[in-house]
């Protein structure tokens, strides 16, 4: 069952594209990182990576095995304008990870398979006059 959405879609997408025509406040961007992070999870089911963005909010995605004490042996740490710019692909998990913006530890902590997101696509293709809508239906 996939983890029940604290972020009204609507409002998502909404902060995910303000974020990508660089309009957005703390909040947009406090609720765009909470739903691309929802949005990860949806993608990717499972408990065996945890991806933190503080002080935004965590997730855990990607089937495999489960932990369930401590600390996760996959977890993903980044900043927020990091996060969303690997969930709309404006950021390379490679070059993320070269710099140093994205910490990864663990075998299965590499998600750059799961990057960028649809929904992160889609906001920054609309910002640049794509034919494809930033908030789709539904």
């Amino acid at each position: 069952m996939p983890p029940r959405r604290r972020t009204d879609p609507a409002a998502g997408r909404t902060a995910v594209a303000a974020w990508a025509r660089g309009e957005a406040d703390r909040r947009d961007v406090t609720t765009a990182v909470r739903f691309t992070l929802e949005e990860l999870a949806d993608t990717a089911p499972g408990n065996s990576v945890e991806v933190r963005v503080p002080p935004a909010g965590a997730v855990q995605a990607v089937a495999g095995p489960r932990h369930t004490r401590g600390t996760p042996p996959n977890v993903v740490e980044t900043d927020p304008a990091t996060w969303l710019g690997l969930a709309t692909g404006t950021v390379t998990w490679a070059d993320a990870v070269m710099d140093g913006r994205v910490h990864a530890s663990g075998e299965r902590s590499d998600i750059s398979d799961l990057l960028p997101l649809t929904v992160g696509r889609r906001a920054v293709s609309g910002v640049h006059g794509d034919p494809e809508s930033p908030v789709p239906p539904g």
